[in-house]
């Protein structure tokens, strides 16, 4: 917006310049919005208007609006980029009054209207109460929709009729069709070469190997995605490294956790767009005018040779660009590099001033003499400097470079100002691979899957921002710098926060004049640096074949000499790779007796949250015996836990996991699971990948992962990258405390991973009454994560954990919880240094597979793990050699180095050493080359006052005087006795969670029972029938993971999570019998309902809100209309729905079976057909099962649409759509082939005989 004011003119404001700055400087993101609103609308546009430029829907192809609102939206897109949420907005100017929410409807805003013209709109339903006899509509605000209200006409706008007069104001469909160009449909003539000279010179000077070209450019040309890695980070910081950098390693992706959610993708590809466009912005944002089209459309900002050579030979129209060389002098070092950029800038206003449309930033010259400037500090530079004098809305930026390659760098370069960008190497290498038969494609074909993965990254990296639109992330600088000083990222980054220091421009020329000059020195081929897999002469590893192999050895002889050479080589590598490594402790020695025992600091240990899936049965056993051994935790991971190990020993021991990982896929989370837990973990992130679901592949899923999973043996099975409860800081709260409810023993933690400001978020945790929060460090192992996520996105634990400490200390909140640290700790000395940076937990997930036989192969995607670690191959598994006594071994001696560092230092117990940075010491600066240009006075500060460094009281979580008490108390002799118990509540909004703690105190008993190894058909618990009828308003997470034997029926209405993790009950939900609205038409229970249900039944006589049966697993309900996405990443189950959905539908099911009333035949257009197919219901079975599913809603509900539609069957029949998902109708056709042959062989043995 500071960049766009140099070009606003309003003739209601006058001078713009007399009320700049538009957007106050350090305000939050929603008053920036009001700043923008507020001018808009006070220059003259109106209250939707106003909106509609600001917080545009989606309006590519998949959305089903006219194309004259489309040419409305794009005509304001070239002016202004879109906000984004999630933000539900309500807004008045006195007159007027209304509400929208955003592009993706996150946010929950639902409204009542009464017969006699009241209108309550709200986050929820219950905050005013109405008698039913007076409503006359319940509903919600949709994604990207407006409702306006005149009070002074006493009239309602709708949406439709809003938009339509908007896009009727102007002929933008023909000032588009006038004015824009559209790059995909103009063609050249002229042949464009993709060929460079001296290529192998050009590769070594733009800091290609072999490694680039085998892992990273040739997966993405030939398979069209970005390559996959695994087993985490374990080389240095960029800014440690013993070897030249390109100055992309420099940064570090940020990403969206608790606050607001990440976006998927892949799944929700319907609200991202990497439109972009180029050219110079025009003056009408308040003055509208067909010359503000006058820009080139770009479908997306990835260009090729020949894309670049039409742009800069566009003759018409007005447009015109200019090269500008992006090089500086070789012999005169960060001088030369200075006033090169100096330069750089200077011609860059210069082409402003001269009318160019767009700059091109080019590297192309680089030769013997001229070092390419860093294409990242060249397009931030000159970002910049245009914005400092008024010009940069006046130009597009165009980087034209050799050093481009990876996902990151495209993103890098877009984040920091660039609209467009070729790589130009990146083309030529492709070219030469396929010349040479590297790659089996022809050149068009591997430079389109090359642009395809490209494309697929960017999605993905400022998905996990929750940004949807290329448009929003241009200039957004959503990245962190580590290693960077403090002015060099004043001068050229328009930040001056650096949470290290770092190097400044003569180590950047530096290294850039090292890698010049080797181009054209070394002959022969590229070098393989080692960076994904460890080579002798490549990049340090903290892992390589002598650590590993002496931790291996020393584990299993029991042996702590071995043991301490192990931890002396992790320790005293020659350069550091961590920023720990820089550390030393003060000392004050005592002997070591008086030292608390080993057995004591174990407690302090844990295992990382691996998967059963991830890993084998038998790796995910071995920790759970473990850590149970000794005391410690073992954590399930996101796969759920195989119920029978709750219930089982080995060796005297419990197989079950006391941490139990609630993730966003829901996987195995039933009741049963969380009332088993010692702990309950809310992942919201995992360090190598954060902000990105997952997927487990179909040929991962045997019958016994798919039994614990609640899925089918041999259906993939995908994690969303958000928890669909939680897209604030409120929804966490409310998720930890129906979970505290469901358990009210087990500890609720929370997983963040290590970013700027993640220290704010941990002080929003605990106030959301965590008692545990995790910080997981970047350098974290993963079974599967994309390459470009493991190596750039979050920063390394020592800062996170570091900012942690100091922002709850300095706000009153460290008492109350307990923090805990991972990221490829290894050794005593980690976990001294972590405790004294503020950790009291410390989390060991690399070194424990290792311990257990893992040789980092990195081969845990592809299900061949050849030592049976990560792999569900019985064959493999076979190899498997661990045993849980190296385990045993491993901790203990852990706990021995740290007893001995303990005793160095002058201390009885481990946790009074938490947070004391004043016992670390920096070692000398002479240690390593690199030292004087860090500063750790911020990583090592201390803040004063009277709180605690580690967790001294109780969480308060707020229970007192709850509903489920009561409804406890009235079904204990019932659930003894195994008999049935009925009764009667009024129920209001401020009721939340009710049946949680009920459904866990059922399981409870049942769990006891199991326990004990009695018949489960004696156990009076498992018969107990509890009925329960409520009336009125319900708040979040009605009837949530009610349990067998639990029906619940609510006369009235509820807000969001309903029946969430379903785990065997019923829940049913209709009108007020006194209401007379249509059910069918109205809106009854809020969003996100039945998320993560495994099992049981939910009928609801009226329509829901969006992500409706979110990975339901198992569990059957029939609704009367849904909002966009629902069914999204189903695995099971059945969904009936009985009245309009919104778009998006089935959105990655892999499995269940849904049925959707489709009278006016489109359901077609809303319907996501990546994964399913749709077919009329022509089945006898698929009709039976049908009509059974509807008579049980009509049974339950009473609904007056299902009694009309078993009434007359055999019509209504016709118009229903069934919606099956291909693999999982692959899969069942497969069993019933293997059936089929399975009784013609037993029929052959049968007659043989």
């Amino acid at each position: 917006m500071k960049a766009r004011e140099s070009v606003l003119s309003s003739e209601a404001l006058g001078d713009i310049r007399d009320i700049s700055p538009i957007i106050q400087p350090g305000m939050s993101d929603s008053a920036s919005l009001d700043n923008v609103f507020e001018f808009f609308v006070m220059s003259g546009m109106s209250l939707p208007h106003a909106l509609a430029v600001m917080v545009p829907e989606s309006f590519n192809d998949k959305n089903p609006i006219s194309e004259d609102l489309k040419a409305f939206y794009e005509y304001h897109s070239i002016l202004m980029e879109p906000w984004d949420g999630p933000a539900a907005l309500l807004f008045s100017d006195g007159r007027f009054c209304g509400g929208m929410l955003d592009r993706n409807g996150l946010r929950p805003a639902r409204y009542t209207i009464t017969k006699n013209g009241t209108m309550v709109v709200a986050s929820e339903v219950g905050v005013m109460d109405f008698d039913p006899t007076e409503i006359a509509e319940k509903g919600r605000l949709q994604p990207g929709k407006i409702l306006l209200i005149d009070t002074q006409e006493g009239k309602i706008y709708y949406d439709g009729e809003i938009k339509e007069r908007l896009a009727a104001q102007h002929p933008y469909r023909q000032w588009l069709n006038t004015n824009r160009i559209q790059l995909e449909k103009i063609h050249s003539g002229r042949k464009v070469s993709n060929a460079v000279d001296d290529l192998t010179v050009k590769e070594r000077e733009f800091g290609f190997g072999q490694e680039d070209i085998d892992s990273t450019l040739i997966p993405m040309a030939t398979r069209g995605q970005e390559p996959t890695a695994s087993m985490g980070n374990d080389t240095p910081l960029a800014v440690l490294s013993d070897r030249p950098q390109i100055f992309f390693n420099y940064f570090r992706q940020q990403f969206a956790q608790v606050t607001n959610p990440a976006i998927d993708s892949i799944r929700e590809n319907l609200v991202m767009s990497l439109t972009e466009y180029i050219g110079r912005v025009g003056t009408g944002i308040l003055n509208p005018d067909e010359t503000n089209c006058k820009m080139v459309r770009l479908p997306h900002p990835i260009l090729t040779n020949t894309q670049l050579d039409i742009l800069c030979n566009i003759r018409y129209k007005g447009f015109n660009s200019v090269k500008l060389p992006i090089l500086f002098d070789a012999s005169k070092g960060g001088v030369g590099l200075h006033d090169a950029i100096d330069e750089l800038c200077h011609e860059a206003e210069k082409s402003v001033d001269d009318g160019f449309n767009y700059i091109i930033l080019t590297d192309r010259g680089a030769d013997r003499d001229h070092v390419a400037i860093p294409s990242l500090l060249a397009v931030s530079a000159v970002h910049h400097y245009l914005i400092n004098v008024g010009k940069r809305v006046q130009t597009a930026l165009i980087v034209e470079s050799g050093e481009i390659r990876e996902v990151m760098h495209a993103a890098l370069l877009l984040g920091y100002g660039a609209s467009a960008l070729c790589p130009y190497m990146t083309y030529a290498i492709l070219d030469d691979l396929v010349q040479r038969g590297k790659i089996q494609e022809n050149y068009a074909t591997a430079e389109a899957n090359y642009i395809n993965a490209v494309k697929k990254g960017l999605f993905k990296i400022m998905a996990k921002m929750g940004i949807s639109t290329i448009r929003s992330y241009r200039g957004a600088q959503i990245f962190e710098a580590v290693g960077l000083s403090e002015s060099l990222l004043k001068a050229y980054f328009g930040t001056d926060t650096s949470s290290i220091g770092g190097i400044g421009l003569d180590k950047i020329a530096a290294d850039a004049k090292a890698l010049h000059d080797n181009a054209y020195k070394s002959t022969g081929v590229l070098k393989n640096e080692g960076l994904f897999h460890w080579r002798k002469d490549g990049i340090k590893h903290a892992w390589n074949p002598e650590t590993i192999a002496t931790l291996q050895l020393a584990t299993r002889k029991g042996d702590y000499a071995l043991f301490k050479k192990y931890s002396h080589l992790a320790d005293n590598a020659e350069m550091p790779i961590f920023l720990r490594d820089f550390f030393d402790i003060k000392k004050n020695p005592i002997p070591l007796e008086e030292v608390e025992p080993v057995e004591e600091i174990v407690k302090h240990f844990v295992t990382g949250a691996m998967s059963f899936g991830a890993l084998s049965k038998e790796a995910h056993e071995a920790l759970a015996l473990a850590m149970n051994k000794l005391g410690g935790r073992s954590n399930t991971g996101e796969g759920g836990e195989d119920s029978s190990r709750f219930y089982t020993e080995a060796d005297g021991i419990s197989l079950s996991s006391k941490t139990k990982q609630v993730a966003s896929g829901r996987f195995g989370v039933t009741t049963e699971y969380l009332v088993n837990a010692e702990e309950i973990q809310i992942k919201v992130a995992q360090g190598a990948k954060p902000g990105e679901g997952g997927q487990l592949p179909g040929f991962k899923v045997d019958e016994v992962i798919a039994r614990t999973r609640h899925s089918i043996q041999g259906i993939s099975l995908i994690s969303p990258p958000p928890h669909h409860d939680i897209y604030s800081i409120e929804d966490l709260k409310q998720l930890i405390f129906d979970l505290k409810n469901v358990n009210p023993h087990a500890a609720i933690s929370v997983k963040l991973v290590a970013e700027s400001g993640v220290g704010t978020i941990a002080a929003g945790v605990v106030k959301a009454k965590a008692d545990l929060i995790v910080i997981s460090g970047a350098e974290g192992g993963t079974g599967a994560s994309p390459a470009s996520s493991m190596r750039f996105a979050g920063i390394s634990p020592e800062i996170g954990l570091a900012e942690t400490q100091q922002t709850l200390v300095k706000n009153g909140l460290r008492s109350l919880t307990r923090l805990q640290v991972d990221g490829q700790l290894k050794t005593g000395r980690d976990v001294i240094m972590m405790a004294l940076l503020g950790a009291e937990e410390f989390g060991f997930g690399t070194a424990a597979l290792i311990t257990l036989g893992c040789v980092m192969m990195r081969k845990c995607s592809s299900n061949t793990c050849p030592m049976g670690v990560a792999t569900q191959d019985p064959k493999l598994r076979a190899h498997f050699r661990g045993d849980y006594h190296y385990l045993i071994n491993f901790f203990r001696f852990i706990a021995q180095e740290v007893r001995e560092y303990l005793a160095e230092m002058g201390f009885k117990h481990l946790n009074d050493i938490v947070g004391r940075t004043d016992l670390i010491q920096i070692k000398p600066e002479d240690t390593y080359p690199v030292h004087p240009h860090l500063d750790f006075s911020r990583l090592l500060h201390q803040e004063k006052g009277d709180e605690s460094f580690y967790c001294t009281k109780q969480q308060d979580h707020e229970m007192e005087g709850l509903l489920d008490y009561q409804m406890i108390s009235a079904c204990r002799q019932a659930i003894a006795d195994g008999t049935q118990v009925d009764l009667d509540y009024s129920i209001r909004n401020t009721n939340r969670a009710v049946g949680a703690m009920l459904a866990g105190y059922v399981e409870e008993q049942r769990s006891k029972w199991r326990a004990e190894g009695k018949p489960e058909n004696d156990d009076p618990a498992a018969h107990v029938q509890i009925n329960v009828k409520f009336k009125g308003s319900a708040g979040q997470s009605f009837g949530a993971f009610a349990v067998k034997g639990m029906d619940f029926k609510l006369e009235g209405e509820s807000n969001d999570y309903f029946a969430k993790g379903l785990s065997g009950g019923r829940v049913s939900i209709l009108p007020p019998i006194r209401s007379n609205f249509a059910a069918e038409d109205n809106m009854i229970a809020g969003n996100t309902g039945l998320y993560g249900a495994t099992s049981g039944e939910l009928y609801i006589n009226g329509k829901v809100g969006e992500r409706f049966a979110v990975r339901n697993s198992g569990a059957i309900a029939v609704v009367e209309g849904a909002g966009d996405h629902c069914c999204e990443y189903m695995t099971g189950g059945r969904v009936v729905v009985l009245g309009e959905t919104g778009r998006n539908f089935a959105a990655g099911m892999s499995g269940g079976v849904a049925y959707v009333w489709d009278p006016k035949h489109d359901f077609d257009y809303y319907c996501n057909m990546d994964m399913v197919e749709i077919n009329l219901v022509e089945e006898t079975t698929y009709r039976k099962e049908l009509h059974e599913l509807i008579r049980q809603h009509w049974l339950y509900t009473g609904s007056k649409l299902a009694r009309t539609m078993l009434d007359d069957w055999n019509r209504y029949v016709e118009e229903f759509i069934q919606v099956v998902p291909i693999e999982y109708k692959r899969v069942l056709q497969e069993e019933q082939v293997r059936k089929l042959q399975q009784k013609i062989a037993d029929v052959q043995r049968d007659y043989s005989e």
